[in-house]
C-alpha cells in the first residue's frame, strides 16, 4: 500500500469514527474592535471556550474601535468592542449594509495619562496644558516641556498616543481638544496599547495616554498623572472610586460591545452574549475597569429580549457621561 493510499485509508477511518466532522463543526464567533475593551472580552472568551470544551471558538481582534466598526458594518463580525459610542457615519454604513445592532455598555474606563516614573517634575496636569501639548497647532511647534508650562524643564516632549482608528483617540481628542480626531500628528501612534506602554517606560521625557487596564498592568513601569479639570481644582488620579463618584473628569468613559442582530439569532452568539453579561462584571474588575451596577447588565439582557436595537447616543461621542447618567439613558 503506497503512502497516499495509506493516508486515504486513515482519513476514511477517522471520518467513519466521527472525529473529523466534530472538528469541522466547531462554531466560530468573530469579535474585533477596541484594544481597551479587549482585556474584558478576551477574559470572557477564554472562560466561555473552556466551558464549551472547544465546541465553540471565539476569535478576538484589536483593530481599534473605528477599525472594528468598519468590519462590523460590512457584516464581517458578530460583535464589535468599542471605547466610544457608534458615530453617525458608522450608523449610516451599517444601515447601508443592512446591519442592525444592539448597543451594550459593559464597564467604565478611566482613560489614563502616564509618564515615566523617573519624571520628577510633573505632579499633575490641567486639561488646558494637555490641550497645549496635543492640539493640532502644537505640531512641530510645542516640542519641549517648558513651552507648555514655564515651570517645567527645557527638555524634549516625547508623546505616545492611540492611533487614528482607535476610539481612545476619538475620545481623548474630543475631551481635551474639543473635537474628535483633532490632534497633532507628530507623535508615536498605535492601536496596540502595549507599544505605547513600552514607549513611555523607555523614555524619561515621555507622556502617553491609554485605557486604565494597561496602566494597572504596568504600575512598576509607569506613573499616572492626576488630572485637573479646571484651574483651581485639585488634581484627580484615575481609580474605581473617582470614576464611580464622577470626580475623574473629563477622561472617564463608558465602554461597549455592539452585537449584530442577525448574529444574535445564532444560538452560540446568543449564549456567548448572555454569558458576557453575567461574567463580564467580574472580569472587568479583575482587569481594573469599573463594572457597571448589576442593574445595567440586567437592562442589557432586557434590551436583547425585547429587540431594542440601535444607539442611545445619536451618533455622537459624548464627553463626561457619568455611570448614573448612562443608566438613566439606557433605562428609557
Amino acid at each position: 500500500m503506497n503512502k497516499l493510499t495509506q493516508l486515504a485509508t486513515v482519513a476514511a477511518l477517522v471520518t467513519a469514527a466521527g472525529v473529523l466532522p466534530c472538528v469541522a463543526q466547531a462554531q466560530v464567533i468573530k469579535i474585533d474592535g477596541s484594544s481597551t475593551v479587549f482585556p474584558i472580552t478576551e477574559g470572557v472568551a477564554e472562560d466561555f471556550q473552556k466551558m464549551k470544551k472547544g465546541a465553540i471558538k471565539v476569535t478576538v481582534g484589536i483593530s481599534g474601535t473605528g477599525g472594528g466598526f468598519k468590519k462590523f458594518c460590512r457584516d464581517e463580525t458578530d460583535i464589535s468592542g468599542a471605547s466610544r459610542p457608534i458615530l453617525t457615519k458608522e450608523i449610516a454604513d451599517c444601515k447601508a449594509a443592512g446591519v442592525e445592532y444592539f448597543e451594550l455598555p459593559v464597564a467604565f474606563d478611566a482613560l489614563t495619562v502616564v509618564i515615566n516614573p523617573k519624571n520628577t517634575f510633573l505632579k499633575q496636569i490641567t486639561v488646558a496644558e494637555l490641550k497645549t501639548m496635543w492640539e493640532p497647532a502644537a505640531q512641530g511647534k510645542v516640542m519641549t516641556w517648558d513651552q507648555v508650562n514655564p515651570a517645567w524643564p527645557k527638555a524634549p516632549i516625547k508623546l505616545f498616543g492611540a492611533g487614528a482608528d482607535s476610539g481612545t483617540f476619538d475620545y481623548f481628542t474630543e475631551a481635551i481638544n474639543g473635537k474628535a480626531k483633532a490632534s497633532r500628528g507628530d507623535f508615536t501612534a498605535s492601536e496596540d496599547d502595549n507599544v505605547l506602554v513600552t514607549g513611555v517606560a523607555n523614555d524619561v521625557n515621555a507622556l502617553g495616554y491609554f485605557g486604565y487596564a494597561y496602566y494597572a498592568e504596568n504600575t512598576a513601569k509607569l506613573k499616572a498623572v492626576p488630572i485637573v479639570e479646571k484651574a483651581g481644582k485639585p488634581g484627580v488620579l484615575p481609580s474605581e472610586q473617582t470614576v464611580i463618584d464622577g470626580s475623574y473628569q473629563p477622561l472617564a468613559r463608558p465602554i461597549f460591545i455592539y452585537v449584530n442582530a442577525k448574529s444574535l439569532a445564532k444560538p452560540e452568539v446568543k449564549e456567548f452574549v448572555e454569558y458576557y453579561m453575567k461574567a463580564g462584571p467580574k472580569i472587568a474588575k479583575e482587569v481594573k475597569y469599573v463594572p457597571l451596577p448589576p442593574k445595567a447588565y440586567i437592562t442589557n439582557l432586557e434590551h436583547l429580549a425585547k429587540g431594542k436595537k440601535g444607539t442611545v447616543f445619536g451618533g455622537v461621542a459624548e464627553v463626561g457621561v457619568t455611570i448614573e447618567a448612562l443608566q438613566a439613558r439606557e433605562a428609557k
